[in-house]
């Protein structure tokens, strides 16, 4: 079952030591605002399968019956896999769960990445959004070389300013880079656990927005993430256009500077 707690998680900021592995971005104007994506469960349909591994790896190292580690890995997504395990077996050394942590890592690319697709409706709504005038970056707990990767293989890697990774920080570290690099605009996540609210409510000027979760033996529902501090849920993206529509007025444009209709290139 989800857990519906209303406090903040003691883990939810535990990662691995930032990597600073890029000069400093300069703050710049933006046309509307951007919007800030997760991937796994969020721009990519994967979390049947990551979560499924989850369950093997569990299985494999502490003896956790497969469908009771897939089920606590599901209940603690949105963390760093060592904020996870941190939390599910903090009686374990800390050496054996960052072993444990590199060996799902190393898995995830094989067995979860190989077949991993993004959602029907995404692509159409990432071009959509830019032609909006939103810029898109991504924020993700997944290692950023994997995730640009998996996102160039995929078709969509084009329309994203930036990925930041595990290698970069927390994704509340993250928000707050991106909130730094895009000053007096909207910032927006779309994230699809407790944990990823949770960080978007942790960043002032962060507005959080999420996708549902069905599948089986699990559900994450409209309702729950509202509860977790979404103002807007749903199982599918196609509508989140028309959603920031009404959730964020529209700035007038400064000097009279043109939208652009496309996605900025990679840095």
């Amino acid at each position: 079952m989800p857990m519906l707690g209303g406090a903040t998680s003691q883990f939810a900021e535990m990662s691995r030591p930032v990597i600073r592995d890029q000069p400093t971005v300069a703050p710049r104007k933006l046309e509307r605002g951007a919007v800030i994506f997760d991937v796994d469960g969020t721009l990519l349909d994967d979390m049947g399968s990551i979560s499924a591994l989850a369950g093997r790896v569990l299985a494999e190292t502490f003896g956790t019956p497969e469908a009771e580690g897939r089920l606590h890995y599901l209940a603690t997504t949105g963390m760093p896999f060592e904020a996870q395990l941190a939390q599910l077996y903090d009686w374990a050394p800390a050496h054996e769960r960052a072993s444990v942590a590199r060996t799902f890592h190393m898995r995830k690319v094989v067995e979860a990445y190989a077949n991993a697709h993004p959602f029907p409706e995404v692509p159409k709504l990432l071009k959509r959004l830019a032609a909006d005038g939103w810029t898109l970056s991504v924020s993700t707990g997944a290692e950023r070389e994997m995730a640009d990767l998996v996102l160039e293989r995929e078709g969509i890697r084009y329309w994203f300013d930036d990925v930041l990774g595990s290698g970069q920080g927390t994704k509340r570290e993250h928000l707050a880079e991106y909130r730094r690099r895009y000053p007096g605009v909207p910032v927006v996540l779309v994230g699809d656990s407790r944990f990823d609210l949770e960080a978007a409510q942790s960043v002032e000027g962060v507005i959080p927005v999420a996708r549902a979760t069905e599948m089986p033996g699990w559900t994450l529902s409209p309702d729950d993430l509202r509860r977790w501090g979404a103002v807007w849920a749903d199982y599918s993206l196609s509508a989140l256009p028309e959603a920031l529509a009404k959730l964020v007025a529209r700035p007038k444009p400064v000097g009279g500077a043109k939208g652009r209709t496309g996605p900025r290139k990679a840095r």
